[in-house]
């Protein structure tokens, strides 16, 4: 019987492995059908027939959260890196996490920074004038496409799209039964970037230039998990946006001569309105304004390939407030500059994969792999949720003289 296990679990998706480092057994085998009797038939061809077999637990990969994927990719990980190449990263991570967090609280903050203007110049009876008015320049610009402002010029956004009614995280999944906690991997922080480093490694992104998959932003979708190319790219566009405002706009509150940049521009704007409290609140809507093109700038950057630090200092602000009214008109030519030492696009997609659900990563991840199976490995009836990684059954013989004989038989990739 032990026999007969280890070499059913022999017949492994062999492309499933070398494309992607998993094991697990197709237990469809190549019909797109599953059903138990396609194992217990291969139990019988490898010598254990004449025996009642009952599968006790079974586990596939889309099951529990995917947690026999990610256990077979964290051993993957730690085996290929080890467990000190993640330290750094490790370190990093509570600051991922705030820089999140605070994001939320900044666009709660703009929100009402905007209102206090508007009530008081509602007060007045007055508005701001048109011309060389960042704020209503910027209000125009959040209302476009985002990936108009910060796509490279020469380069077209992917047109591939898939059908989310057919990938893992939308379709009934078929599911296995009973628990593996004796043999399954305890996850932590140190699992979460482990998964992420496979990603970066098994899967493209926009920056890449070899890409022949289902879809070309293989991360982007893994992240946003939207039907084609350009949702995904402007999905996660949004994210880097809101993760760069907040160091954006932090900076300039500690820079006291841009703060006072922005002080005599809204001084200027208010040239008519001899109430200090507008001009306080119009300085900083400025700020928030300058804040936002700065990020435009730090995605035009980060998409063209070069690299953009986590927190802004004096040399690598790009932006001047007098160049603000140009961004996004025909007088835009600044593409984003590179900052020696800086995080580039796929540092900041490690960043965002860290902070995305488990769960979700992994269904979308194995809906990728799926998906570029059928494509490139010509695999047309490929499907993760009928992928076998542990399997026990109780198997019962009849010796002589009556005799039954009962026994548990277990076999799962570690």
């Amino acid at each position: 019987m032990n026999r007969a296990m280890e070499c059913m679990f022999a017949e492994y998706q062999k492309e499933l492995l070398e494309e992607y480092e998993i094991f697990a057994i197709d237990g469809s085998y190549e019909t797109g059908q599953y059903s138990e009797e396609n194992l217990t038939d291969r139990l019988e061809f490898y010598g254990a027939g004449n025996m009642k077999h009952k599968i006790e637990r079974i586990q596939f990969l889309t099951d529990h959260g995917c947690s026999l994927f990610y256990d077979q990719v964290a051993a993957y990980m730690e085996d290929w890196y080890g467990i000190d190449a993640m330290e750094e990263l490790v370190g990093q991570t509570p600051q991922w996490g705030h820089q999140e967090e605070k994001g939320e609280g900044y666009l709660e903050e703009e929100r009402k920074q905007n209102e206090e203007l508007e009530t008081l110049l509602g007060e007045q009876q007055g508005e701001l004038p048109s011309e060389n008015n960042p704020i209503e320049h910027v209000g125009n610009l959040k209302q476009s496409q985002v990936l108009n402002l910060v796509m490279p010029k020469e380069r077209q956004v992917s047109e591939k799209a898939i059908a989310l009614q057919e990938t893992p995280e939308f379709r009934t999944l078929n599911q296995g039964y009973g628990e593996f906690s004796d043999v399954a991997e305890e996850t932590g922080t140190l699992s979460t970037l482990l998964f992420g480093e496979y990603l970066l490694e098994h899967f493209t992104a926009y920056t890449d230039e070899e890409r022949s998959g289902a879809l070309e932003y293989e991360l982007e979708y893994i992240l946003a998990g939207r039907e084609s190319d350009q949702e995904n790219l402007e999905h996660v566009v949004n994210k880097l946006m809101l993760i760069r405002y907040v160091p954006n706009y932090a900076y300039l509150q500690t820079n006291a001569e841009k703060k006072a940049e922005a002080k005599a521009l809204a001084l200027t704007l208010c040239s008519l309105l001899a109430v200090p409290a507008i001009t306080e609140a119009a300085a900083q809507v400025i700020l928030l304004s300058w804040a936002y093109g700065e990020t435009v700038m730090d995605l035009r950057s980060l998409l063209g390939g070069s690299r953009v630090p986590l927190v802004k200092d004096d040399m690598s602000w790009q932006l001047s407030l007098s160049s603000l009214m140009s961004l996004g008109t025909e007088e835009d030519i600044n593409e984003g500059k590179d900052t020696t030492g800086g995080m580039d696009y796929r540092d900041y997609l490690r960043m965002l994969l860290f902070l995305e659900g488990k769960e979700a990563r992994g269904l979308r991840a194995l809906g990728m792999i799926e998906q570029n199976l059928r494509k490139k490995s010509g695999l047309t009836w490929f499907k993760v949720d009928l992928c076998v990684g542990r399997m026990e059954l109780w198997t019962e013989c009849r010796l002589r003289r009556e005799i039954q004989y009962r026994f548990p038989t277990y076999y799962g990739y570690q």
